[in-house]
């Protein structure tokens, strides 16, 4: 065997996908560095999103590659991550502590978009991320009884402290209302005012992502929301049903015009899956978010299946991530967070958190 050769070991490297990338190692940035010492290689990967839940099995398969390749004796990889901050709407300020916030939205009620939200932050955590969510739905807050918590947030004086559950940080209006049959009954400006202090007010201390799940619609709440919270990525959570994509869409336009980049969409009860035989069947259609997607030159983010199982352990506080994270469904769900982060990575760099404070002074 000739001595190894970092060309041929980089070029070997890009004929492997980056987890939730639809690029190679190389052309996706991930590779840092190739040593070579003879026989002997070194690779250095790190990744712009949390691998803590993948980062051993691509290590493997990196060696194992390399190895099959011919291309060294002995293969060292080692593989590292860290979130950075990326870019946000106009000239909003980033959020200080919280490098990038999500924001996962529908366009319509009832196509599971808090359901898609809560699992996608449990992913983000499970994978090492430090991760809050902030239920913006202030009418209908249901994010208490997702997660299994209750009762007012603490406070240290200045700031109130978030709820944690199930290694996510939490903050709800539901947290702030004693009885949760009580409707909030506000205008437009109250409700962009309680988000703001909830979101601005809150001791979130240093957080990788922050979901935010938006209130169904495209109205002025949602408008005055997105205009004054920087948001370095947006979800578009639809079914495959027409009526839902049509809703869908206009949430996706909204948050284009608005400068707000969006990192795809996510088709949620894409099949439904028999609990008594396990037979799928598309009953609200086939098709329709991976149509959406390609309509506006976006990526599907995954396809969520309809099973009675994800109810059940949202209405017993045990969201499908955190209740049974060896399942399809749960495997469904990573996928989908893995996807969306990676993609993020992807996007360019928030600069402004970077940036030293320089005084003039005359003297």
């Amino acid at each position: 065997m000739p001595p190894a050769n970092e060309a041929d070991i980089r070029s070997e490297l890009d004929t492997l996908t980056a987890p939730g990338l639809d690029l190679g190692l190389v052309s996706a940035g991930l590779v840092r560095g190739v040593g070579v010492d003879g026989h002997r290689v070194a690779v250095d990967l790190r990744l712009g999103y949390p691998a803590g839940g993948f980062g051993q099995d691509l290590a493997r398969d990196v060696e194992r590659r390399l190895l099959q390749a011919g291309l060294a004796e002995t293969v060292t990889v080692n593989v590292d991550w860290k979130v950075l901050p990326h870019r946000v709407q106009g000239e909003l300020p980033p959020h200080p502590g919280i490098r990038n916030i999500i924001a996962v939205a529908s366009g319509k009620g009832g196509v599971g978009k808090s359901t898609t939200a809560v699992n996608l932050a449990l992913a983000l955590a499970a994978d090492g991320a430090r991760v809050g969510v902030l239920d913006a739905d202030i009418y209908g807050p249901s994010m208490p009884r997702m997660l299994g918590v209750e009762g007012m947030p603490g406070n240290d004086g200045k700031r109130l402290l978030p709820h944690e559950a199930h290694g996510v940080k939490v903050m709800s209006m539901g947290f702030l209302i004693k009885d949760e049959d009580t409707p909030t009954i506000w205008r437009g400006p109250m409700v962009t005012s309680a988000l703001q202090q909830m979101l601005g007010e809150t001791d979130w201390g240093e957080l990788d992502y922050l979901v935010i799940d938006l209130p169904p619609g495209t109205g002025d709440i949602q408008l005055t929301l997105v205009q004054k919270i920087p948001v370095a990525g947006a979800v578009i959570v639809t079914t495959p049903q027409d009526i839902a994509l049509l809703d869908a869409r206009k949430a996706l336009q909204m948050f284009r015009k608005l400068d707000v980049a969006v990192l795809g969409v996510v088709e949620n009860m894409s099949t439904h899956v028999c609990s008594q035989c396990g037979h799928e069947e598309p009953i609200f259609g086939a098709g329709g978010g991976a149509r959406m997607a390609g309509q506006y030159d976006v990526p599907l983010l995954g396809q969520l299946p309809l099973d009675i199982a994800v109810r059940e352990a949202l209405d017993a506080g045990r969201p499908t991530v955190a209740d049974a994270p060896d399942s399809e469904v749960a495997g469904a769900f990573r996928t989908f967070a893995r996807r969306t982060a990676a993609l993020l990575s992807q996007r360019e760099r928030n600069l402004k958190l970077d940036l030293p404070q320089i005084n003039v002074q005359n003297r």
